[in-house]
């Protein structure tokens, strides 16, 4: 198979892809309707553009897996594919595995961290909140391991998520280490469950998709509502306590203008915010850079940080 990240100019490729997105739009040049597509594989993503809808292009729908005929070129820096011919693929003509990516951490001692991490925590109340989710709830457990943190963003593929919680979760232990005024316990809690209902937002692969509760609600609310149930569950939990968590977790966006329908009010949601957008940002900073393939010290314009990005060789 010919993977998406080592594609090259001016190259004709015959092979299988996903379909994750399919779009129609008339062009205002020739009056005529194209498609716009959105392929991918395990090594990333790329736009294709079916300029001529001609008997060549079969009956296709998002989330299929198709046979393509294209050529590849160079449009604004970015590869694009013109597309000539595409058929659904029949099974057995492609692999699902090549089109999952998937982190490259290992997602058992990442699930190892967590168990560490909770086992750290001193207060009663917030070890046994985080102890029913993560370690008695196995299906939690399981889907955690597995789940995409982001449809596009950052960390979006296999165990993106855990990846994610543990790294945030890392940058908020040092910052509970610096910062003497940062309760350690509900920092710690707020970072292995800021993203928990990511679970429910975000579907499986590979079509890792928003659910209709994914896009009614979002993550942060879910994420909320359900730390509030597993709180209930737990005879004596203090109201305060789970206020204070929950604060955290709706307002870990920071801003509204980002999802958040709180702006951090704590020291703790503060720092959270900081290492969730720290974490972020850096995966997709990295992944900029993962992704150009010249030999160049400068990895292109970035339209996320709308900056151009250089690799540092030195």
């Amino acid at each position: 198979m010919r993977y998406i990240k080592e594609l090259t100019d001016n190259e004709r490729i015959v092979d299988f892809y996903l379909c994750k997105q399919r779009q129609s739009f008339k062009s205002q040049k020739t009056g005529k309707n194209y498609l716009s597509l959105t392929l991918s594989d395990k090594t990333g993503s790329i736009n294709g553009k079916v300029w001529d809808i001609t008997r060549d292009i079969q009956n296709f729908s998002e989330g299929d897996f198709i046979k393509i005929d294209a050529m590849v070129h160079t449009f604004n820096n970015e590869l694009q594919l013109n597309i000539k011919k595409i058929r659904r693929a029949e099974e057995g003509e492609y692999d699902e595995a090549d089109y999952i990516p998937a982190t490259d951490k290992d997602v058992n001692k990442l699930y190892e961290r967590i168990k560490e991490f909770i086992a750290s925590v001193k207060e009663p109340y917030i070890k046994k909140l985080l102890t029913n989710i993560f370690i008695e709830n196995k299906e939690i457990a399981d889907k955690f391991k597995k789940h995409t943190a982001a449809k596009a963003m950052h960390h979006n593929y296999l165990g993106g998520l855990i990846e994610h919680t543990v790294s945030v979760a890392e940058l908020c232990e040092a910052f509970a280490a610096h910062y003497e005024r940062a309760n350690r316990d509900i920092l710690i809690a707020s970072a292995l469950l800021h993203d928990i209902g990511k679970l429910k937002e975000l579907s499986d692969f590979p079509a890792a998709d928003y659910t209709d509760d994914g896009e009614l609600l979002g993550h942060i609310v879910m994420g909320s509502e359900f730390i509030g149930k597993e709180a209930e569950k737990i005879e004596g939990f203090p109201h305060q306590l789970r206020s204070l968590i929950q604060h955290n977790i709706l307002s870990h966006h920071g801003e509204f203008e980002y999802g958040s329908p709180k702006l951090p009010r704590t020291l703790e949601a503060f720092l959270l915010h900081c290492a969730d957008d720290t974490d972020a940002k850096v995966k997709m900073m990295e992944t900029a850079i993962d992704d150009n393939a010249t030999n160049s010290v400068w990895a292109g314009y970035n339209k996320i940080f709308a900056r151009n990005i250089r690799k540092t060789e030195y």
